[in-house]
């Protein structure tokens, strides 16, 4: 990786910084990186000889400097400690506040459903409480009506409970377990766990803003390489601080599993150890049913399987409740399925076998009436500067550059922000309704294993969990 020693100013735009340490007749060579925050921090380019150093985020443009600020080292740590000092200043009066490192929450359930929901909801009593209190003042925000009425008249209106224990009873009872162990009433924690079938509701009562961002990758077992399901699962920012990674123990016929979600929620993606793994997107212009499985108890039903034939049965002969978009993974091969009310369709990948994903359906034509204009003004491509479109472009665009696809290339994806209106990687922060809760990396070959971030992919690091032998 060379840079141009004018340019350097301009190198990695988004969020990281390179350490400079040796120096090529006009060029300077990126050896080390660290991830840093979008703010407060200031860019160091060394070598041996001296240190060049430019205000990150300053608003500075190169032609403000008529040549780089260079200072010993000497000079460069003092004045970093008067930065420092000036700093902790504006924090305590308050015109400057740094948010704390998310921490992701790690913990494991094992035995049987209802076992495994009990100790999730005892483990995490006091998030679930929190989050519960959270959520309704948002229903009833965008609502207009009390949280209460709201959920009774949605549940009263849908029957997924029959679904979900004709499908997936352990699941069901996992969820009654959770109620008992957080002490929250059946009904809330169920209902809970209809993130999408609640936007579906909200949608037919036309006040859903349509805030739907995630963006995944499925790359299938080439050459001797790793086979990787991946996304960004991008939520409500009122979720922001509850992301949890919970290690679910083999328990007879189900096997083990590691799934990214939130305190109180099943599941939101995962994979097992059999080398099976799913992420998900929401199309909500796809028909949807009252009374078909829930997008949470789908995820949950395919880890549970074994079998890649198993989980592939499971996924085409369910009836779904929601238009969703799932990316499976089996061991060295992946599949990209555009699930509605009425049918199941494969997207087929692309001439290297990669498949991904946006938010708008492209293989499957059950669409909703009122989205009936949409999809013919999609079908004459005139939509190509919709939110979902855009990503799904560059992702389009990413995916088709040379080179080695990796885990290391997924994650450069995962955080880019190639439209900055549009990104694929979205931070939260005032104003924001939709951020990127977090970033998930599933290897399916081999041995499989999950990476996973608690928010931005380029605002933490992701921690990997792996099976033991």
């Amino acid at each position: 990786m060379q840079y141009d020693v004018n340019s350097l100013f301009f190198s990695e735009p988004r969020g990281r910084s390179w350490i400079i340490d040796s120096w090529e007749d006009e060029t300077a060579r990126a050896t080390s990186a660290r991830q840093t925050t979008e703010s407060l921090s200031i860019i160091f380019y060394s070598s041996a000889r001296d240190c060049v150093c430019y205000p990150k985020g300053s608003g500075y443009l190169k032609s403000d400097f008529k040549e780089p600020l260079k200072l010993s080292i000497h000079q460069i740590t003092m004045r970093f400690l008067s930065l420092l000092f000036l700093l902790q200043l504006l924090v305590v009066s308050g015109y400057c506040q740094v948010k704390p490192a998310r921490q992701l929450k790690v913990i494991t359930i094992s035995g049987t459903g209802y076992e495994r929901g009990l100790q999730h909801g005892k483990q995490l009593k006091k998030e679930i409480a929190e989050l519960m209190l959270i959520w309704k003042k948002d229903l009833e925000v965008n609502g207009k009506r009390p949280a209460e009425k709201l959920l009774t008249e949605f549940l009263a209106n849908t029957s997924f409970t029959d679904a979900s224990k004709k499908y997936t009873s352990d699941i069901f009872e996992e969820v009654r377990g959770m109620a008992a162990g957080s002490g929250q009433s059946f009904d809330d924690m169920f209902a809970f766990q209809l993130v999408d079938e609640y936007w579906v509701y909200a949608d037919k009562k036309h006040y859903d803003s349509i805030n739907h961002h995630c963006s995944g990758i499925g790359i299938p077992a080439r050459n001797g390489k790793m086979a990787y399901v991946s996304q960004n699962m991008d939520l409500s920012t009122w979720m922001d601080g509850y992301q949890v990674m919970m290690h679910v123990k083999q328990n007879g016929d189900t096997p083990e599993q590691y799934v990214f979600t939130c305190a109180g929620l099943i599941g939101l993606n995962g994979v097992n150890r059999s080398g099976i793994g799913v992420c998900v997107n929401t199309l909500m212009q796809l028909s949807a049913s009252s009374d078909g499985l829930p997008v949470a108890f789908m995820i949950r039903g395919l880890l549970a399987q074994k079998k890649g034939s198993d989980a592939l049965t499971f996924l085409q002969s369910t009836k779904h409740a929601s238009g969703q978009n799932y990316i499976l993974g089996v061991v060295d091969s992946v599949y990209d399925f555009e699930a509605s009310a009425q049918k199941v369709v494969r997207m087929k990948a692309d001439n290297s076998g990669i498949v991904y994903h946006t938010n708008n359906p492209v293989a499957n034509n059950d669409i909703k009436p009122w989205y009936s204009d949409y999809y013919q003004r999609y079908l004459a491509g005139n939509t190509k500067n919709n939110n979902s479109e855009i990503r799904f472009a560059n992702l389009t665009r990413r995916l088709a550059e040379p080179g080695v696809k990796n885990d290391i290339f997924i994650k450069s994806v995962l955080r880019s922000k190639d439209d900055p209106k549009n990104p694929v990687c979205r931070a939260n922060g005032p104003g924001k309704n939709v951020f990127t809760f977090g970033s998930a990396i599933l290897t399916l070959s081999g041995k499989p294993s999950m990476q996973v971030t608690a928010g931005p992919p380029d605002e933490s690091d992701y921690a990997t969990f792996s099976f033991d032998k």
